[in-house]
Order: C-alpha cells, then structure tokens, then sequence
C-alpha cells in the first residue's frame, strides 16, 4: 500500500520569519496523523529555518528546484548538495512554472532528476498538459513525452523513491481543478505507462500527486481515485489551517 503524500509548494511566498511560524502552527494540528507524508516547500531562503522547526516533527521540508551541477559559475543556482545540507529531503522539479518562466525542459528535468537522486533527496517530477493541449486531444501524449524524457536513465529500483506529480497547467492558480475522473484517467494512464518501462513491481510503489486547484472541499474525492497517492498543493498550503484539513482530508485514502 502506498503511503499517500501532501506537500505544500509555497513559491514565492512566506519570509524566513512566516515560514517558521507557519511550522510551529502547523505542528500541533498533525501531530497525531499517521498514514500520510507531510511537507513543505519554502523559498531556498527558508529551508534550513523551517527544517530546525520541523525537526523530530512528522513535517518534511523540499526544495521548489535546484541546479544539475555540483559546484560552478551558475549565479542565482543551488545544488542538490546546498539543499541538502540545509535541510531539505525532497526537491521539486520540473514544475510549469519553472518550465514556462524559467526554461526548464524535459531534458533539463532528467539532469536535475539524476542530481537529486546522487544526492539522496526524493524528487517531485511535474508533468501536466496545457488548456490548449488538452482541447486538442493531446493530454495522454504530452504525459508520455514529459514522463519518458524527464525519467530518461532510470532504474525500477530508483523509481520507487521517486514521486511523479500529474498537474494540468490549465487548473494551476485558476481556481479550475480537474475532476476527479480526469485526475483518475491521467493518473491510471500514468502509472500503466510506469508499469510497461519500469515493472509492474517498481510502478506499484511509485506514487503519483495530483496537483491544480487543490482545496480542502476537494481533497477527499481527488485521492478516492485508485491511482492518486495525494496531492501538491499551492495556494491552499500557504494557509496553516486549509493545509492541515488537506493532510487529514488525505487519511481516508
């Protein structure tokens, strides 16, 4: 049984300061949930304060992103090693926004991926359709390209610590969501696909987000869905007590 997982992507929201006490309030209203992986995911700025305020606590801290390189003329970049070392067990990569706003790309994906891996952090890998392609009939295509290249070198051994977010680019900060049965029909797509590259073994223990407009009202038929392991949520994590109706939404899975 795959353990579900809520992680909270705050961009770039929340000072060092807000961060911490986003954390402290946050401790006593999951302290008693088992059963789901909690984390967050505060601007570089903040990780190793919000990694001390959630040490011995269930709440995990991530990365939004880092660089492929170890070390280098690379200005404004971290590497997997920087984050690491201030704290941080998950890394997200590939989000749209890095990919529309930044240039991220499939390619550059895998190198962050396969950084992240030597690193011994848990990458996120964000794969979604835009409103355009979805409309076109493109969605299951644009999942296949996104998840091959993007885990392109990677063994079934290394996908079981690996976690795939499936969030379409048309439902993120619009308040738009996916039904539960589009979530549950890209999802199932997803993990088949997992199954034909990587094993049915290795694909069962993968587990795969949803992510777009994620709220506490939704939460609790988005992870009913047979292949939906949980959720990375945005606006909604940026809120103490909408993110922990979210985590305890997910206990029913």
């Amino acid at each position: 049984m795959r353990q579900p997982m809520i992680a909270g992507n705050w961009k770039m929201f929340k000072t060092v300061h807000e961060a911490v006490v986003f954390v402290k309030e946050l401790r006593p209203l999951v302290a008693d949930v088992t059963g789901v992986e909690i984390v967050v995911a505060p601007p570089f700025t903040a990780i190793h304060a919000v990694a001390e305020a959630a040490r011995n606590t269930n709440i995990g801290v991530s990365a939004q992103s880092l660089h492929w390189e170890r070390e280098g003329a690379f200005t404004g970049e971290v590497s997997a090693g920087m984050v690491r070392e201030a704290g941080a067990e998950y890394v997200i990569l590939g989000h749209s926004e890095r990919r529309t706003l930044f240039g991220d790309t499939d390619l550059t994906v895998n190198r962050r991926l396969m950084a992240a891996l030597a690193a011994e952090l848990t990458p996120i890998v964000c794969v979604g359709e835009t409103l355009e392609q979805r409309e076109g009939g493109q969605t299951l295509a644009v999942l296949d390209q996104q998840l091959k290249q993007s885990l392109d070198g990677v063994t079934g051994a290394q996908l079981a610590a690996i976690v795939v977010a499936y969030e379409p680019v048309w439902a993120i900060g619009t308040g738009r969501n996916a039904t539960p049965a589009q979530a549950g029909e890209a999802h199932t797509h997803l993990r088949g696909r997992l199954r034909q590259w990587f094993g049915a073994d290795a694909a069962e223990q993968c587990r795969l987000l949803y992510g777009g407009s994620v709220k506490p009202g939704n939460i609790a038929t988005l992870i009913a869905e047979a292949d939906v392991d949980g959720a990375l949520v945005g606006g909604a994590s940026l809120d103490v007590a909408s993110f922990a109706e979210i985590v305890r939404g997910a206990l029913g899975r």
